[in-house]
């Protein structure tokens, strides 16, 4: 029998996680053992005593993060069963042992449900960004079930937690858990890039974006582009592979613009394409194009952190997509995206019409983009869906 601090909830409270959702907010708790320490693993019951599943107790708004609908310890061997299914799913959507791509995300939070919890796989590297106290006390379990799972394909597991854990936690610094790198280069659809998961945004890169950047080079053959908010110049990368003529990057980093070189030297040898950097303000920017683009792609980061700050992300989104349908040469071909959670799919697509509608150009949408398959979207969990994009084409 497992023993872990119990949790009961409020009457009729329990309705979110019989449907397998894994927040419990605070309001939904009835009753709580006494001194639960922010990390600790609890077990949930229902107002009438029926175990509902196990999580992670942390004070605040979301008080629970469900890890497991069933009675079972969170051992070693429930860990090693997580990374195996996540592994099993990412095999069946041809990402494991591709001969053009050998970066992908292996754990995506909820929607492989462990909340709190994203590992992305670097050509041999796992590295794992824990988002909440519960899960980072993991992290050697983790570590050990990667290496269970991958076996002599694993180099090494790099925990890159400081920059999404509470800043007052004591010892939390970035590290290297297992081995030793063998490379930091990696292919995504044949095209290479040099990763940074030791000072770069996020793991490391917007694995997020593959199959969108994939696209976008479809559509940049023969055309100038212009790739803003470029980063790590994954667009650039993409849309100077598949034949542009002439790409732009322009970003307000002056690091982002170096690391977009960087990228660009890496796959000189397989264009012919001219590309250019800019270390400036978009918004700014775009205002003066004067119609010179073919296409364009707006991939802001994201405008909106929390339902406050929704109303004043959707007028910037409006802002800096009006402004583009401004600026797009007639017949150009504008992919934008939004990855803001809590501006979902209908209301991005409400707020782009209304750009369209300010710009008073015709336009048709020619595709709806989301994440990829490797982002798996909790079906009881829509929260996990966050990436939306528009492609659109511009009279």
């Amino acid at each position: 029998m497992i023993q872990y601090p119990k949790i009961s909830l409020a009457k009729n409270k329990e309705i979110s996680i019989l449907r397998k959702h894994h927040w419990i907010f605070s309001g939904a708790i009835a009753k709580r053992d006494k001194d639960l320490e922010n990390g600790q693993l609890v077990q949930v019951y229902s107002a009438k005593d029926t175990f509902l599943g196990i999580g992670h107790f942390q004070n605040g708004s979301i008080m629970v993060r469900i890890i497991s609908f069933e009675e079972k310890p969170i051992d070693q061997i429930f860990w090693n069963a997580k990374i195996q299914s996540a592994l099993a799913v990412r095999n069946q959507v041809g990402l494991i042992d591709h001969e053009y791509t050998n970066v992908y995300r292996l754990i995506h939070g909820e929607g492989d449900g462990l909340p709190g919890l994203i590992i992305d796989f670097y050509n041999g590297t796992a590295v794992i960004q824990a988002h909440s106290i519960g899960m980072h006390r993991h992290v050697e379990d983790i570590s050990n079930a990667l290496q269970n799972a991958y076996g002599s394909q694993l180099a090494a597991v790099y925990d890159k937690s400081a920059e999404t854990l509470p800043k007052n936690l004591p010892n939390i610094e970035n590290r290297l858990i297992f081995g030793e790198p063998k490379t930091n280069v990696v292919k995504e659809n044949g095209c290479i890039y040099e990763i940074d998961w030791e000072k770069g945004q996020k793991t490391g890169f917007f694995v997020d974006q593959r199959d969108n950047r994939h696209l976008f080079g479809l559509y940049s053959k023969d055309k100038k582009v212009l790739n803003t908010f470029c980063y790590s110049g994954g667009f650039s990368v993409s849309a100077l592979k598949a034949g542009a003529k002439e790409v732009h990057s322009i970003d307000i980093s002056a690091k982002a613009i170096e690391l977009t070189e960087k990228n660009v030297a890496l796959n000189a040898g397989s264009f012919s394409g001219k590309h250019e950097s800019i270390v400036a303000d978009v918004v700014k920017y775009i205002k003066e194009i004067e119609q010179d683009y073919d296409v364009i792609v707006l991939d802001p980061p994201a405008f909106a952190k929390n339902m406050k700050s929704r109303h004043n992300a959707v007028q910037a989104y409006k802002r800096l997509n009006a402004e583009a349908f401004k600026q797009i040469k007639p017949g150009g071909i504008l992919f934008t995206f939004s990855c803001s959670q809590v501006v979902d799919k209908q209301l991005f697509t409400n707020t782009i019409t209304a750009a369209a509608m300010e710009s008073g150009r015709n336009i048709r949408i020619l595709h709806f983009l989301s994440q990829p398959p490797d982002h798996p979207i909790n079906i009881y969990h829509q929260e996990t869906a966050y990436l939306k994009g528009i492609v659109v084409h511009v009279e």
